[in-house]
């Protein structure tokens, strides 16, 4: 009997604790994500070929593994190469590392170009007779593909800091015809597509 008389004791107590943990939490104002002093918003990838990259040698690297386990010292040194030869020529190191993934397989190739060639970017590979061009070094390799890119996304008046290994920089007329990434469908690569497979590659990128 004694503890029914209790109960709305009981109830009054649970009700007004209720009221009071309610009250506590309206007063604390939500904080989204982008509103935290904590928060580091990523920076946007450019799509621009004459610009400079965003991500370093580490994070490029990551986006590549998360792709392809394979070949992970070959990718973590060529990841170096290209911020460095990028850097150099004012050349967009994120276009042109993953460029280079969607180019070679992530360095698993398949297709005319050998792995051992060195050869990043499909550079004189058009048919059986013309498989592509042979480099020495993954350096030359890195290197001829940053300045066949310098000759798509800047115009005459820039220059190579660089001495011109690619054979076939002199070809690309005119100079400057792919600002972006969105001016390589139909001149670098014939597939329609081209530009849109970089790009989505850029979007993922960008989350790394």
């Amino acid at each position: 009997m004694n503890v029914l008389k209790k109960i709305p004791a009981l109830l009054l107590i649970f009700t007004a604790a209720a009221i009071l943990i309610s009250s506590c939490k309206s007063t604390v104002p939500e904080v989204s994500e982008e509103d935290s002093e904590y928060f580091i918003p990523k920076e946007p990838v450019s799509r621009l070929i004459a610009a400079d990259g965003t991500r370093d040698a580490d994070t490029l690297y990551k986006f590549f593994i998360s792709h392809c386990k394979k070949n992970k010292l070959k990718a973590k040194a060529i990841a170096k190469l290209y911020i460095e030869e990028c850097r150099t020529e004012g050349i967009n190191s994120d276009v042109a590392f993953i460029q280079m993934c969607h180019e070679t397989n992530f360095l698993q190739y398949g297709n005319l170009v050998k792995k051992q060639w060195n050869n990043f970017c499909g550079l004189g590979a058009i048919n059986a007779e013309n498989p592509g061009l042979k480099f020495k070094t993954m350096r030359d390799g890195v290197r001829a593909h940053v300045q066949h890119l310098h000759a798509y996304g800047t115009t005459a008046d820039v220059t190579l800091i660089n001495a011109v290994i690619d054979p076939r920089y002199k070809y690309v007329n005119p100079r400057g015809k792919a600002p972006d990434i969105y001016g390589l469908t139909g001149t670098w690569a014939a597939d329609t597509g081209y530009s849109d497979k970089l790009d989505k590659f850029l979007a993922e990128l960008e989350k790394f």
